[in-house]
């Protein structure tokens, strides 16, 4: 098989709560799945707050969670407006 026809892999599962994006000249970014939910005290599967994300944002629930909130708003969410913007 050559290069070209090689599969690209986007995003792959580490291990059950790990996810990596891949992204072709970058380097792969490892996650983990839930997180920022665990750390402001929001059931997976609920919407987190506007309150609480500003909370973490702002580094009320520590600096991990701060950090988590600036990865969900920034890169991620980036990802979901290009995909949004493809699918129309």
């Amino acid at each position: 098989m050559a290069s070209s026809d090689a599969p690209r892999i986007i995003l792959s599962v580490a291990s059950p709560k790990k996810v990596t994006i891949h992204k072709k000249g970058k380097k792969p970014v490892t996650f983990a799945k839930g997180g920022l939910h665990r750390s402001v005290g929001v059931p997976q599967g609920q919407k987190i707050p506007a309150s609480k994300m500003a909370a973490a944002k702002a580094g009320r629930y520590g600096p991990k969670a701060k950090k988590q909130a600036n990865f969900a708003t920034g890169m991620l969410a980036a990802g979901r407006r290009t995909a949004a913007k493809k699918k129309k």
